[in-house]
Order: structure tokens, then C-alpha cells, then sequence
């Protein structure tokens, strides 16, 4: 902490040295206050910016010179000649704050409404509007073709929740920080839920707080930034503020009176000497259990076909004291702890080094399915009296419930330089990040038997287990190198070329013995020794962007890049992309045509999970996930992986017929060749009665598919109301296809199976409806804002679209599909004093919840919703009988909690 206290006594020693302080209030040209203005001393990087008042204090040299600037405005310097100093800024030549972006392009930045590509940018101002405690939420209520919710079913998955735009997987939106890299996580989602068999960076790590804007490209871009930018880049800009800081104080609860929530951010920047700044940002949160089980059904419980063949007076008499069979599923605890810093030092006009780092801590603790005593019986496992009972008296067994705890750290950093020479822009950076998770499972068992004998466990297991393991864990890390140069060869012509090199290293961690001897601990098994290690791999990629302005209104821009990769080898991928202005810009059309890439994961190549179990009479069955470059995976024929290709086709408008109204509508279209999936469990072999046995899971190039649909934003601001302004938004995405395109592409080796081995496929309904039909059919944002005097009035309405799954387990005949819901978000913001502001936001204000039906595939579904005692067996399947009524076992909606209060406040200084 001395060592903490001495840093933060350095980074702020440049205010001893100003001798003079300037304040006053920033207008534009019809008099409203303008927040966020940015006004820097001349020649430095001490700068400060604008209050929601449009007011200033900034301590600066004598004979300073002050730059006020402010994107959509014109930018104006003023001598510090005077104490206070008032300033009114044009609009002429400028772009507004949401419409310049530097992400899509590799040479020049363009507006948002005129450029080739569709992009939102979100502010800071934005993302804590929506009061979500995390960035991922903030941007699940801001973005309509971004989707992620918490699972009913969690383990590894409690650590971060799959996201995805344009319902394309996690793995193919590609995550900046200022424009660099950021590493993936290590956990590849291996449940039955959205995103199975893919990875994602965890952006849910990054401080809100410590953003200043994100813009989001919808559209390919692996031509202008490589591997994983199949559905689009998700660039991640962080503050730069200097000279004042603020502290946050955030709290909430549900309606239910759970899921409190608490959290602190500090966010600070100063001046580093005369032309250096740093900007740090520190959060810490705790975010208490949210429980949401259902009433579980005691006929099918105890029925052997829905449960567990128990007496059903046994089970009605657990469930007359446990109705939810102690089962506790919603959102897990969780504690975070983020640091963020950002900095840079201008040597000379030309010249400057940049640098940003992250460190991120999160601890999970979530809970597996409740094991009753019908289930663990004590004359199956007669220890289990003495591991959770008092070991003389069998009432006192009353079963138990696993506990799995989560660690993560994740970090990142990068430092780079940027000069400028003879108009040669020159940027060479270097970049690293890792992701490590480590889990324990606790309050369990390995209920494994060396002899196979269950009238006796004479082995170190069973009757001698212990009750807490560590299953091991994994590890991703990457080094990432990168070269970028640019140059405007004319007013016409503007080029740009550069080369990266990335160095990528897995891990999977191997867990103590007694976590995956046999069966391994109930409920979540440990890693092998023989399935973990360590496992690397690099590429080297360059590309060449031109963009040619064939008139003022006419632009037309073209990237080509080659990427080579030490375990697959290399791809070519390009894009196109133009637009056209005219009536003085107030439309534009635009579009881009471009071929991508995705290099299948170290995760997806070497992950290996694989289980041993006894069957009656003592045969051995082996059933898991084997990794392709395994002995098991050639010996059935399971071939290597290859990359995906992709092709993908935009076209939109967009409108700005005046300063306050803009309008952008874009179709897409994507063809994803190859696609990398995790199988079924295919059985290779057969038992001594016939029966399959072996079965395994594995990564496989398994099918191409085909994705399109519409992205509509609209927003219309600054409308007189009263003492007010007024503002609308609108936003939506629909998807008009999102299906496999052609026949799955089982191995042959599956294809010549035969027998009772036969017709098994590597893809069945299940998996499809998780990559197809999972996230909304469409979803839609339509809100408002009203600011009047120390107020801010928002009412934002949340559409999400119909979703169908085909659960596990149940008749081929249905399937279930969740209702279109619309959620409220309602948010008040109170400026008290200059410094000091309120903000109170209820979260579905109306207390929405999921709901779904079964509906009918032919005449036989049809036969069986119309049979009640059927329908029940089917819906008792899909939701353990009924401990997840709500979302069913592998399928979900939005939040399942409800409403929820949240509470913020901000104090500047």
C-alpha cells in the first residue's frame, strides 16, 4: 500500500507546479450547455473537460494558450489571459461526439452516417444509463444485434457468459482495447447452451468506468484485423481525462430482495510532467446470490422414467420441507476486483508513447443441481451417513448440494509509439494478455469403487473420499506484435500497410487425483493428467489498405491481407467497401463485399475431457471430448481441423437530414464455410451385449451456414419541450435466416458406421437450435430522454424476439419456443450540485419474465400437447422436473430475475 500511495503522489505531482487557475462555461452557438468538451494547455497533455453544465476549472502555466474542442464543433484556441473565461464553439466543420469513428478503416477515421460501414458508438454517458452492473449487460439493453444472458445451468460458464453479434458465436467478434488486441479467455463452453464448443474475450472484465466510447463494427473485418472478426470488432476506447477525477458508489437488490449488489470506482487522470498523462480507473463489486428455483414436481420424481424410481412417499416427504428439492439456480456470487491504467507521453508534435495495462480478479460461487436422498441413497453409498450426516442415525442424511467456486485474473497490456514523418504516419506496438481460471468444487464426493463391489469401498475413494477437490483449470496468453503505417498520398488517396505477429499459448490444468479418478467428483469432474498440458502456436499476418476519394461524395476502399499459422497454414482474405454522398450529405448510400477467415482455437484443437465409469459386470466405458490430434481421434477417423471461410455482403443508407435527426438502415448477409462445432457423443465400438459404448465428443468442421438479416438506428434529439430537450432512439435488428446451408458434414468415419452403430450424426436438433435459433428472432430498443434543469428523465423499451430450442431429452415431435417480451427500463438522473449526482434506475420495471410453450412439429406433437399426462412427461424432462420451469435446462431468454433497483453516485473533483 506505501508503495500504491508513493505512485498516486507521483502521477499528481505536475499540479504543484501550475500557477494559474481558469475556469468558465462552454455554449454552443444558441446557447445550451455543452458536457464533455475537452480543453487542453497548448503543447501538453494537461487538459480537463466540461461538467453536464458545460463548466470548467483548469490550473495551467502564465502565458498558457487553452484548446477547446469538441467533436461536431469547430475547434478554438484562447490565450489564459483572464481568471474566468466563457466560451461559445461552432458547429461549422464539425461532426457530432457519436459520429466520428476511427474502427473499419485503416487510414483515415470517417463519420459514423457516412461511412461504408455500420457502426454505433456507444459514450460512457450511455452505458451507465442503462444501470447494469457489468459492460456486457450495459451493452445487451444498447444493441440490438448483441445478445448475452446469464445460463439456468452455470459451472465454468458463472465465470463469463457467451455473447455474440449477429447470432454468430462468441468466437467471431473480434475485442479491441485502443484498437489492440485483447486475449480470449481459456474457458471453452462445453454445456449444453448458446456458444458450445467456442471461446470469447471476457469483456464482462472491463471497468465501465474506465471507457470513454466503444464502436462496434457490424460487418467482416478478418481483411483489416485477422482471425475472429467474422461477424464483426468490437473496439474498446479508454479515457484520456486529465487534471479531475470521480468516485462511484453503486448499490442495488432485486424486487425479490436478493442479488444485492455493491460496488466502488474510482476514476483519476493527471498530468505526467509537461507532455505526459495517465488515466486509472480501480472497481471493486460484490454481487450477492440471486435464487430463482421452481417447484418440483414429486410424481416425477419419483417416476422411473422422468426421475429417479424412488418410493413416492419417500419423495414427498423431502419435498413437503424442501419444495425446490434445495435446488438453487440464477445468478451466482460474485466479487470483482479491476484495475485499469492509460497513458501516453508527447515527445514532440510527431512523436508519442502510448501505453495502457488491466488486471481483473473475479471470484464465482454457484451451485450444482441438489443431490436428494433418492438420488445419492444411502443403500447405494451407505458413507454418505458419515461424509453429510451424523454417521449414526440415517434421518440426520438429508442428501447434499456441490458447490463449484470460480477464480479468474485476467490481464492486458500494451505499449506502443507513434510518429509522424514527412506525413508518414508510422505505429509500432507490442501487446499481452492472458486469462487463467482454477475452480473447486466443495461439499461433493467421488463416489468411484476400485473392486467395483458396492457392498464394499476398500479403495482410497467412495467410503474414503474427500469432500473438496481442485479439478485443475485452464490458461490462454498471447503476444501480439504489430506494425501500422499510413500516409494520405494525396487529397484523393489515402494508403495504409502493416504486418502482426502473435504468439498464442493454452493451458489445461491438471487437477488433483481424487477429482477425476473414475467417475471423478460429482458433479464436476477434474482433468487427467493424460488430457492436460501445454500447448502453443504463432502467426504472422500482413495487409494493404487503400482508400480512394474518387470525388468528394464518392469513396471506394479495398484491403487485402494474408495471414500464415504454424498449425494450419495460411488464407487470403479481401474486402471492398464504398459509399456515395449527396444532397450535401444528407443521404448515403453504402456497402462491401469481403471474404474472411477464423482459425480454429488452441482450445478447439487440444481440449480433452474424457471419463472413465463401471458398468454392471465390471467393463470399462470411456466417454468424453477427445481433442483432434489425439491417438483416439485417429484411430477414428476424426479429421484435423481447417479454418473457416466466410463471405459477407452489406448494404444500407443512411439519413442526416439535419444536425438532430439520423437514420441508418443495413442488410447483411453471411456465408460461413467449414464451421467449427463440438459434436455429439458418437459411439465408435460396441459392448460384450451389443450395446454402443465409447462415446465421444470432438471438434469438426461440421457444416456451413448461412446468416442475414436488418439493422435499423434511428435518433432524433434536441427537441424543445418546456424548459427541456426531448430526444429519441430507435434501434432494431431482425434476422431474416439463420440456418445450416446443405447437409452436415458428418467424418466419413461416422458415415460407415453400421449396425446398431448406425444413422448417428455429429449434429442433431439439439445443437442446431443452440447455433440457430437460441438468441431472439428479432429484438428492438425504443427509448426517450428528457433533461430539464438538475433532471435527466430516460424510458427505454426492450423487444426480444421469440427464441425455440429443441431440449435434450424431449419428443422429436415439439419443440419449445420463448414468447416475445418487452422489458422497461425506467432511469432518473439528479445533478445535485456541480460535483455531486444521483442516479436511480429500475431495471423491467414492470417485472417481466420469460415464458415459453410447447408447440407441435407435425400431427404427433400435436396429439401430444393435446395429451396432458404426455405434455407433462415432456415438460417434467426439460426442466428436471420443474426445478427450471422458468427457462428449462438448456434454454433461456433474458434475465430470469425480474426487476431490479439500482443506485448510483457520482462525486467529482
Amino acid at each position: 500500500m506505501k508503495k500504491f500511495a508513493l505512485l498516486l503522489i507521483l502521477l499528481n505531482v505536475s499540479f504543484i507546479f501550475a500557477q494559474k487557475q481558469v475556469s468558465g462555461v462552454v455554449k454552443d452557438n444558441t446557447g445550451n450547455v455543452l458536457p464533455g468538451v475537452n480543453i487542453v494547455e497548448k503543447g501538453t497533455q494537461n487538459g480537463v473537460s466540461t461538467d453536464m453544465d458545460g463548466m470548467y476549472t483548469i490550473k495551467v502555466k502564465e502565458g498558457a494558450t487553452l484548446v477547446f474542442s469538441y467533436v461536431g464543433f469547430s475547434k478554438l484556441e484562447r490565450a489564459a489571459t483572464d481568471a474566468v473565461i466563457n466560451i461559445v464553439l461552432s458547429e461549422e466543420g464539425g461532426q457530432n461526439l457519436d459520429e466520428v469513428v476511427v474502427t473499419g478503416t485503416r487510414t483515415a477515421p470517417r463519420s459514423n452516417t457516412t461511412s461504408a460501414l455500420p457502426i454505433d458508438v456507444l459514450s460512457a454517458k450511455d452505458l451507465n444509463s442503462t444501470g447494469q452492473a457489468s459492460f456486457d449487460k450495459a451493452l445487451q439493453y444498447k444493441i440490438p444485434s448483441f445478445n448475452t444472458v446469464q445460463t439456468p445451468v452455470n459451472d465454468a460458464t458463472s465465470l463469463l457468459d457467451p455473447y455474440e453479434i449477429r447470432n454468430m458465436g462468441p468466437s467471431r467478434t473480434l475485442i479491441l482495447i485502443n484498437g489492440k488486441r485483447k486475449n480470449m479467455s481459456s474457458l471453452v463452453y462445453t454445456q449444453t447452451s448458446p456458444g458450445r464448443g467456442e471461446t470469447g474475450s471476457d469483456i464482462s472484465a472491463i471497468p465501465t468506468d474506465a471507457i470513454e466510447r466503444v464502436e462496434i463494427l457490424r460487418d467482416g473485418a478478418s481483411a483489416q484485423y485477422g482471425s475472429d472478426a467474422i461477424a464483426g470488432v468490437m473496439n474498446i476506447i479508454l479515457k484520456k481525462n486529465t487534471n479531475y477525477g470521480s468516485v462511484t458508489v453503486r448499490t442495488g437488490v432485486t424486487s425479490e430482495g436478493d442479488g444485492e449488489m455493491l460496488g466502488v470506482s474510482l476514476n483519476n487522470g493527471s498530468t505526467v510532467g509537461d507532455k505526459g498523462f495517465v488515466n486509472y480507473t480501480i472497481d471493486f463489486s460484490k454481487v450477492n446470490l440471486a435464487n430463482r428455483p421452481g417447484k418440483v414436481d414429486a410424481a416425477a420424481e419419483a417416476d422411473g422414467n422422468t426421475g429417479f424410481g424412488a418410493p413416492l412417499a419417500d419423495v414427498q416427504a423431502f419435498l413437503a420441507k424442501y419444495p425446490d428439492a434445495g435446488n438453487i439456480n440464477g445468478s451466482p456470487e460474485t466479487a470483482a476486483a479491476k484495475f485499469l491504467v492509460n497513458g501516453g507521453v508527447n515527445y514532440t508534435e510527431n512523436t508519442q508513447l502510448y501505453y495502457n495495462a488491466s488486471y481483473v480478479y473475479k471470484k464465482v460461487n454457484s451451485f450444482a443441481n441438489y443431490r436428494t436422498p433418492y438420488w445419492r441413497t444411502l443403500d447405494e453409498f451407505p458413507y454418505l451417513l458419515d461424509l453429510f450426516g451424523d454417521g449414526t442415525n440415517p434421518s440426520s442424511y438429508v442428501g447434499y448440494v456441490p458447490t463449484f467456486t470460480g477464480d479468474l485474473n485476467d490481464y492486458n497490456a500494451t505499449v506502443g509509439y507513434k510518429a509522424t514523418k514527412n506525413e508518414w504516419n508510422t505505429d509500432v506496438s507490442i501487446t499481452t494478455g492472458g486469462n487463467k481460471q482454477s475452480y473447486t468444487v466443495s461439499n461433493s464426493h467421488n463416489r468411484s469403487d476400485f473392486d467395483g463391489d458396492p457392498a464394499t469401498y476398500d479403495f482410497v475413494y467412495g467410503g474414503l473420499s474427500p469432500i473438496s477437490f481442485r479439478p485443475g483449470g485452464t490458461s490462454f496468453n498471447h503476444i501480439v506484435g504489430n506494425l501500422d503505417i499510413s500516409k494520405a498520398v494525396s487529397d484523393k488517396i489515402s494508403i495504409g500497410f502493416g504486418s502482426e505477429f502473435r504468439t498464442e499459448n493454452f493451458e489445461i490444468i491438471a487437477g488433483d487425483e481424487a477429482s477425476y479418478f473414475g467417475v471423478g467428483a460429482d458433479s464436476f469432474q477434474g482433468n487427467t493428467p493424460e488430457n492436460s498440458g501445454k500447448f502453443n502456436r504463432y502467426n504472422l499476418g500482413g495487409y494493404f489498405d487503400v482508400a480512394f476519394d474518387v470525388t468528394k461524395d464518392f469513396l471506394i476502399n479495398g484491403t487485402v491481407r494474408y495471414e500464415d499459422y504454424s498449425d494450419f497454414g495460411g488464407a487470403t482474405v479481401w474486402k471492398v467497401s464504398s459509399r456515395y454522398k449527396f444532397l450535401d450529405d444528407k443521404i448515403t448510400l453504402r456497402g462491401s463485399l469481403s471474404t474472411g477467415f477464423r482459425a480454429p482455437s488452441l482450445h478447439q484443437i487440444y481440449t480433452q475431457k474424457s471419463q472413465s465409469s463401471f458398468e454392471a459386470g465390471g467393463a470399462i466405458v470411456v466417454t468424453g471430448l477427445i481433442n483432434n490430434v489425439s491417438s483416439a481421434a485417429r484411430q477414428n477417423g476424426i479429421p484435423k481441423l481447417d479454418s473457416e471461410k466466410s463471405k459477407n455482403l452489406t448494404l444500407g443508407f443512411g439519413l442526416k437530414p439535419s444536425k438532430d435527426f439520423t437514420f441508418t438502415l443495413d442488410y447483411y448477409n453471411i456465408k460461413v464455410k467449414d464451421r467449427v462445432l463440438l459434436s455429439n457423443e458418437i459411439a465408435f465400438e460396441l459392448d460384450q451385449a451389443g450395446k454402443p459404448t465409447n462415446k465421444q465428443s470432438f471438434f469438426v468442421n461440421g457444416m456451413d451456414t448461412k446468416t442475414s438479416g436488418l439493422d435499423v438506428v434511428a435518433n432524433y434529439r434536441n427537441i424543445e419541450l418546456g424548459s427541456g430537450k426531448l430526444g429519441f432512439n430507435f434501434s432494431g435488428n431482425y434476422t431474416f435466416v439463420n440456418e445450416r446451408d446443405g447437409a452436415v458434414k458428418d467424418p466419413q468415419s461416422v458415415k460407415n458406421l453400421t449396425g446398431a452403430l448406425a444413422n448417428q450424426t455429429i449434429i442433431d436438433a439439439t445443437q442446431e437450435a443452440l447455433l440457430f435459433t437460441s438468441r431472439p428472432k428479432f429484438k428492438y430498443i425504443l427509448g426517450g430522454d428528457y433533461e430539464v434543469g438538475k433532471f435527466g428523465f430516460s424510458l427505454n423499451n426492450t423487444v426480444f424476439g421469440p427464441t425455440k430450442f429443441k431440449n435434450a431429452g424431449m419428443s422429436d415431435d415439439l419443440r419449445i419456443e420463448f414468447l416475445t417480451k418487452v422489458v422497461t427500463d425506467l432511469g432518473v438522473t439528479f445533478s445535485a450540485t456541480e460535483k455531486l449526482t444521483l442516479s436511480l434506475n429500475v431495471n423491467n420495471l414492470l417485472n417481466v419474465l420469460p415464458e415459453w410453450n410447447f408447440k407441435a412439429e407435425n400431427a404427433a406433437g400435436t396429439a401430444l400437447i393435446n395429451n396432458a399426462v404426455a405434455i407433462k412427461e415432456q415438460s417434467d424432462l426439460i426442466t428436471f422436473n420443474q426445478r427450471y420451469s422458468q427457462m428449462t435446462y438448456d434454454g433461456y431468454h433474458f434475465s430470469q430475475l425480474g426487476t431490479m433497483f439500482n443506485l448510483s453516485l457520482n462525486y467529482k473533483f
